[in-house]
């Protein structure tokens, strides 16, 4: 199973593509967390093309409780944040079931998501800019562990 989590993305167009490409990959269900906007909704679905219509779905208003579960459900939590913990994506073996954390488009994954994480990847900046767009990111992460189901 691999399973998307979303923490508090605030961009409902962000939110669209995340689902558009989480079809691509065939992911089973993506959890929105906090304040994620929820389908249905026209700007989420001028970005995803109706993939949100084809992947399960729930939202929880505090991500660390969606994370509690999958935990309990032996899920392994791999957040994509930089932080002086994590480590290169392409160095990272994933086992599955997993659940890929992304986090706000500004703060990043929530430090208590952070803490309750079992890995924390993240992909390197060769630019000046310091991170990629939520979506951009995911996609790059997501298709590079997707190859290990």
């Amino acid at each position: 199973m691999f399973y998307i989590v979303c923490d508090n993305i605030r961009s409902l167009e962000n939110i669209g593509s995340i689902f558009r490409t989480a079809d691509a990959l065939a992911v089973d269900k993506i959890f929105l967390g906090g304040i994620c906007g929820q389908p249905p909704h026209p700007k989420i679905s001028k970005t995803a093309l109706g993939a949100e219509k084809n992947i399960a779905w729930e939202h929880q208003w505090q991500t660390w409780r969606i994370i509690d579960k999958l935990k309990k459900e032996g899920v392994k939590i791999v957040a994509l944040e930089q932080t002086s913990k994590s480590i290169p994506y392409l160095k990272f073996k994933p086992k599955f079931p997993l659940a890929l954390v992304i986090g706000n488009e500004v703060k990043g994954v929530s430090t208590s998501v952070l803490k309750k994480s079992d890995q924390i990847i993240h992909l390197p900046m060769l630019g000046q800019k310091e991170s990629l767009n939520v979506s951009v990111a995911f996609g790059i992460a997501g298709f590079y562990l997707n190859q290990f189901r």
